[in-house]
């Protein structure tokens, strides 16, 4: 029992994901660099036509003749996540990210997925409300970015439908697996315990999300995230000739990086933030300090997931922030004393070097 109380505290932490806003200031986007990791990436393509109402081209502008870049933004939210929590109008998980970026006259989305499954489960569901987006829009393909799972179930989808796919940027994705899942999956490892927390989260859940249904499953998620379970996923899901991949992780505790964050070409956003530190939240110390590695190690990472497990395709460093800050989370609450951190500017310096690749 003391296991299965040990794990359960571990995937509380993965799943209080809340959400809050922060002030903003206009920050510049910056610059290409090579790909260093992942089977796929490198730089975008597609043409650019111009239209009167800034949406892209159509017609013979386009061989498909539907409309090219820019293309609309899809947010993939991760583990646990929602595009109104419990129906409070409010609430989201990319906290007043999808409302700010439409007052800058961004075409955004928000699409949610079942909070507890993995991402093949899960990607199809992404799929399936992106050819729903598609149809509504006119457009030929989306950008994706995505947090922490989101970018899993990206990968499905660019995998999938390639045509259909722009772009997938990821942030704090665990590509390569994350340590916590590990442990998590060690401590609750008697089935029939699995069994009741699954209908303690359905139980839970159902009221807050409406696309839960009986299948859902958080032990999908962390099987997924596991050792082996992201090897198998990755063989799986190979990148998509075609599509832009890019990635960034990141650091949390006061942590300022070191090489797990280098880039061979630090975009300047990031470098701007490299002298910040942010404090860890309280409710990701515990996860913080499994995946630190101890004391005397400092392996840097947000809380949830490590800045190596993060990268892939184009990877663009570490931001100051841990799984929470991100997205805005909890409440818009700062980031912490001393940190300069603003996600809301970021998420739009990422779509400005988007809209420069001609996405």
């Amino acid at each position: 029992m003391s296991a299965g109380l040990g794990g359960c505290a571990i995937l509380a932490s993965f799943a209080l994901l809340a959400g809050c806003g922060a002030a903003e200031e206009q920050l510049d986007p910056w610059g290409t660099e090579d790909v260093i990791t992942g089977a796929g990436g490198g730089s975008a393509s597609g043409g650019w036509t111009d239209a009167a109402d800034g949406s892209g081209g159509s017609g013979g502008g386009w061989p498909s003749g539907k409309l090219g870049p820019p293309y609309p933004i899809v947010l993939a939210h991760g583990f646990f996540g929602f595009e109104d929590f419990a129906g409070a109008g409010y609430v989201s998980y990319f906290y007043n990210l999808k409302q700010t970026l439409a007052e800058g006259n961004e075409v955004v989305y928000t699409p949610s997925v079942d909070p507890f499954n993995s991402s093949t489960y899960r990607g199809a569901q992404l799929l399936a409300r992106i050819e729903q987006i598609l149809a509504e829009t006119g457009h030929e393909k989306v950008n994706i970015i995505a947090h922490s799972q989101g970018g899993l179930d990206a990968r499905v989808v660019a995998h999938e439908r390639p045509d259909l796919v722009a772009s997938v940027v990821t942030v704090a994705t665990p590509h390569l697996g994350s340590k916590v899942a590990d442990i998590a999956l060690q401590l609750v490892a008697y089935e029939r315990l699995q069994d009741v927390l699954d209908d303690l989260l359905n139980a839970i859940g159902a009221p807050l999300y409406d696309q839960i249904g009986n299948e859902t499953s958080v032990f999908a998620s962390l099987e997924q995230f596991s050792t082996p379970g992201i090897a198998e996923f990755n063989a799986k899901y190979t990148d998509a000739p075609g599509v832009f991949y890019a990635s960034f992780g990141g650091r949390t505790d006061r942590a300022i990086g070191g090489s797990d964050c280098l880039a061979l070409d630090p975009a300047p956003f990031v470098a701007q933030f490299d002298d910040g530190l942010d404090p860890v939240h309280p409710l990701l110390s515990l996860t913080e300090t499994i995946l630190d590695g101890g004391f005397g190690e400092a392996i840097p990472n947000d809380g949830l997931v490590r800045a190596r497990d993060a990268r892939w395709g184009n990877f663009w460093g570490c931001l100051p922030a841990d799984h929470f800050d991100e997205i805005g989370q909890l409440f818009g609450q700062s980031p912490g004393e001393g940190n300069p951190w603003l996600y809301i500017d970021f998420y739009r310096a990422v779509i400005e070097r988007l809209r420069q690749e001609g996405l």
